[in-house]
């Protein structure tokens, strides 16, 4: 089977797999176990099994001698480097009808069928995804609810005079421990978007390399307070972050002062890099909050 014919349910869910490894920091030789994976991604069994074997199949995984699958020297699946597939259009298009207030807090799966022009897999990896990125709940019942999102450009701005607030401070905290393993995987990944991954990943998997870098400079700080603000900051601007995402060739400096920040932290310049956050976070409010966006 090649990989234009797997079933866009095992797609999504073998990028999720993918996602679990990375963020958990799981060592090569963890062994992968559906039941659990099954649980974390809220799927059955079945997609799962599917997944681990397509990305055995590519080399994401290894199989186990005595059976099931290990985590890999590779973390990441060939095909996770290349443009984003044609079924996010629908993605972005709910998004963006949810920001513009076209739709309402609540809708069925019925509607969405309809709304969208979707098949039913399809519209379970739509609602998978967006449930795992936190805009968009099942209801007990019956039918889907949308989650408080930042929406318009005022309320976002303030987002990040917020951010300008906390995250520079964050830095300076006397209980700031760097965790360096963490730092460096993240310039590892800014570093591969530098090299030419920026023109390839969709604006999704920008925003979440952006967040996690973020969120983890955050977590060196040691106070819950500040790492929870941060997350709930960057959990109501996802969408809007689609809309006001960068054109590449300005990502791409964006990721470059990334790595400069990042270097700074490593190199122990905490007043430095901590004036650096404020450059960074100042220069790419203005660009993401001119009225030409």
């Amino acid at each position: 089977m090649t990989l234009n014919q797997i079933s866009p349910l095992v797609d999504s869910v073998s990028r999720d797999i993918i996602r679990l490894i990375q963020e958990n920091e799981l060592p090569p030789g963890t062994r992968l176990v559906e039941r659990k994976l099954g649980e974390d991604l809220k799927v059955s069994r079945s997609p799962i099994r599917r997944a681990l074997q397509e990305l055995a199949a590519k080399g994401a995984i290894a199989a186990a001698p005595t059976g099931g699958y290990l985590v890999a020297e590779t973390s990441l699946p060939p095909y996770h480097d290349q443009s984003p597939a044609d079924g996010d259009e629908p993605y972005y298009r709910l998004a963006d009808e949810r920001l513009n207030g076209s739709l309402p807090d609540r809708v069925t799966e019925t509607f969405l069928l309809d709304h969208l022009g979707l098949t039913r897999t399809e519209l379970n990896k739509l609602l998978l995804r967006a449930s795992n990125e936190g805009w968009i709940a099942r209801l007990p019942g019956y039918g889907w609810e949308f989650q408080p999102m930042l929406n318009n450009t005022a309320v976002y701005r303030d987002s990040y005079r917020f951010r300008l607030v906390l995250e520079p401070n964050a830095i300076l905290e006397p209980t700031f421990v760097l965790d360096r393993d963490k730092l460096l995987k993240c310039r590892e990944v800014q570093q591969r978007l530098i090299d030419g991954n920026i023109w390839h990943v969709s604006n999704a998997e920008l925003f979440d390399a952006n967040a996690h870098l973020h969120e983890t400079i955050m977590n060196c700080s040691r106070n819950s307070f500040f790492s929870d603000a941060l997350q709930k900051v960057d959990k109501l601007r996802r969408l809007i972050e689609y809309k006001k995402s960068l054109p590449r060739d300005r990502a791409l400096e964006r990721c470059k002062e990334h790595v400069k920040l990042i270097d700074l932290l490593l190199a122990g310049n905490l007043e430095t890099a901590a004036s650096y956050m404020r450059e960074h976070l100042t220069s790419v409010s203005s660009e993401k909050t001119a009225e030409s966006h």
